[in-house]
């Protein structure tokens, strides 16, 4: 890393980038959270009846501490406080007819525009993709959709569950027989805005080198049913290793989750350096010799024999110690920890890939813990520093310092409720 002073190091690498954000919920909110994290200037734009649906979701922070209602007209839905941080907060009603003149002066001024709305809504508004490119030719178009804005519709409303559904993720976790398992975190939500970004920045170098923008489409049902496709499930069935495997993965073993005696321990050895490892550390050397373990494929072949072997050793011991002598050995082991622990990690928390999230009034009033940037620069700086906005907070800032309206045109646009 460079050693220079502060005071000389260079700033995000996004500064100078501004983003027009159009999204609501969960997948768009959070790309362009990644994108104010690393430094564009990010205009969120609500609708002035509610704002964002997230602004709605349960537990709150207020004076006192998070609650699981809204107590005080002061308390703020940790959703938002966790996905509007660094945004500038203004509010346009696009279903007002004079709405389309506001937003091509925002178009104007953008680099980027992000929108997550059902397919061809924003068309409908008569503000999608072919307006922006109208408005600003180099400008770069992203919309998160359920199933793409281009092909077969997908008929309905994409939401995370309906998502993972469809993609048969739901099917990958568990036992042979056990109902559908839905990934506890938003997983479709939180893995197609990574996807939107990575287009987006795509799309922003080719702007900036041939002068032309384009639209960048990414399909939340496209998304999760690439990350499927990265394990062949059928293959391996068809090879006679069960499509849902519960708590290990048998091509790779000895490779899963084991009980201990007072909790769960992640166990990863499937090289031949590793798994001698673990039959040193569970005190069993001569299974390297043993013709049903002793090359890869016949640790595959009979993994529930080897893994009745090791769950008899992980059993007899308490997490921290299986984890111990594991670990002594050169195996890769790691205990199973809850949310609330690892959001805590100290290593997570100081590379800021977690951080703590202040209400906009009372600042610090509980141990509430939400995303960080988890990107390190050596040269740049990312991360957050301004708390979410209230609703049409910054209308002012906006309307008149970057788009230029008087006082005049913004208390006119109050009026008639445009904004």
């Amino acid at each position: 890393m460079t050693d220079r002073p502060d005071s000389a190091r260079p700033g995000p690498p996004l500064a100078g980038i501004t983003v027009v954000d159009f999204t609501i919920a969960l997948a768009g909110p959070f790309a362009t959270l990644l994108l104010a994290g690393l430094g564009a200037r990010v205009i969120k734009v609500e609708n002035p009846s509610g704002g964002d649906p997230c602004r709605g979701n349960a537990p709150y922070l207020g004076a006192e501490g998070a609650t699981l209602t809204c107590e005080h007209p002061d308390a703020v839905s940790i959703s938002a406080l966790n996905r509007l941080r660094n945004k500038l907060g203004v509010t346009l009603n696009l279903k007002h007819p004079e709405a389309r003149a506001v937003c091509a002066d925002l178009v104007r001024h953008a680099d980027i525009v992000v929108e997550n709305f059902s397919r061809g809504t924003m068309d409908r508004l008569g503000v999608g993709y072919e307006f922006a490119r109208a408005i600003n030719p180099k400008i770069v178009y992203c919309a998160i959709t359920g199933f793409g804005s281009e092909g077969q519709d997908g008929g309905g409303k994409a939401m995370d569950a309906i998502v993972q559904a469809l993609s048969g993720v739901m099917m990958t976790s568990g036992r042979t027989g056990d109902p559908p398992v839905r990934v506890g975190i938003p997983f479709g939500d939180l893995c197609a805005p990574l996807f939107g970004v990575i287009g987006i920045l795509a799309a922003l170098r080719e702007a900036e080198r041939t002068g032309i923008g384009q639209q960048v489409d990414v399909s939340m049902l496209g998304t999760l049913t690439s990350m499927v496709s990265a394990e062949t499930f059928d293959v391996l069935e068809r090879c006679g290793v069960p499509q849902r495997t519960g708590q290990t993965v048998p091509r790779l073993a000895p490779f899963g989750v084991y009980p201990t005696s007072d909790g769960f321990v992640a166990i990863c050895a499937p090289t031949e350096g590793f798994a001698r490892a673990l039959f040193e550390a569970i005190g069993k050397p001569e299974l390297r010799d043993d013709p049903r373990f002793a090359t890869r494929d016949r640790r595959v072949v009979n993994e529930l024999e080897l893994n009745a072997l090791i769950e008899a050793f992980t059993r007899s011991h308490v997490t921290a110690a299986a984890v111990a002598r594991l670990e002594a050995a050169g195996v890769p082991a790691a205990e199973v920890r809850s949310p609330a622990a690892a959001v805590r990690d100290p290593r997570v928390r100081a590379r800021m890939e977690t951080v703590a999230l202040d209400h906009p009034i009372y600042g610090r009033v509980d141990d509430v813990i939400g995303m960080g940037v988890p990107i390190r620069f050596s040269e740049s700086t990312v991360g957050f520093d301004r708390p979410a906005p209230t609703l049409g907070q910054h209308n002012d800032e906006v309307y008149k310092g970057i788009l230029g309206y008087s006082a005049a045109q913004v208390a006119d646009l109050r009026t008639r409720r445009v904004i």
